[in-house]
């Protein structure tokens, strides 16, 4: 099987800023630029898989419109980013560098924010992720965020091993707009 992962656009928030689950909607330009981009791109009738978040939604309706043959977008939020609780809408910089101490202590299980752990994260990703498998053969398009398709990498390079240290997590992921294909 072939999964096109793609991330959202940009956001319509300044740089530096800590947004996970937060719900904020990418720039409508730069999200039809990446439509068009990714278009061209997709195999034909791969059906669309979309986080419940906004940015994400823009990009699978915009592609949608440009691609009917891909199908209605059919929303998951085990698809959605990371929660990073209390951190959300902070400057990265504004994070004290002991709670970045105490999480890459802990990586796999430590809830940076309070809210989800890296662990819980890559769990919710494996359950999609064996959901899609289940149901197609061939293809399918996720249009979903960088934490997201980390996972995925994850997940592909150790199965359900649990992770164990912050040198397992993927460190490469599409800038936002972009995109990334993997065989499973």
């Amino acid at each position: 099987m072939t999964l096109w992962l793609l991330r959202h656009a940009p956001v319509v928030l300044d740089a530096g800023r800590c947004y996970g689950a937060t719900d904020v909607p990418a720039n409508l330009a730069l999200t039809s630029q990446a439509a068009r981009s990714m278009a061209a791109l997709l195999p034909e009738g791969a059906p669309l898989w979309v986080s419940g978040l906004q940015r994400a939604q823009q990009l699978a309706r915009e592609l949608h419109t440009l691609r009917p043959d891909l199908g209605a977008p059919a929303t998951d939020t085990r698809l959605n980013e990371m929660n990073f609780g209390r951190w959300e809408l902070k400057r990265w910089d504004a994070i004290p560098r002991q709670a970045f101490d105490v999480w890459l202590a802990d990586f796999a299980h430590h809830r940076f924010g309070g809210a989800e752990s890296v662990q819980q994260l890559i769990d919710r990703v494996a359950v999609a992720l064996a959901a899609v498998r289940l149901k197609q053969q061939g293809q399918a398009v996720w249009v979903t965020h960088a934490g997201v398709i980390r996972a995925v990498q994850y997940l592909v390079a150790h199965g359900s091993a649990p992770i164990s240290d912050v040198d397992q997590w993927p460190r490469e992921a599409p800038a936002p707009g972009g995109h990334l294909c993997l065989t499973l």
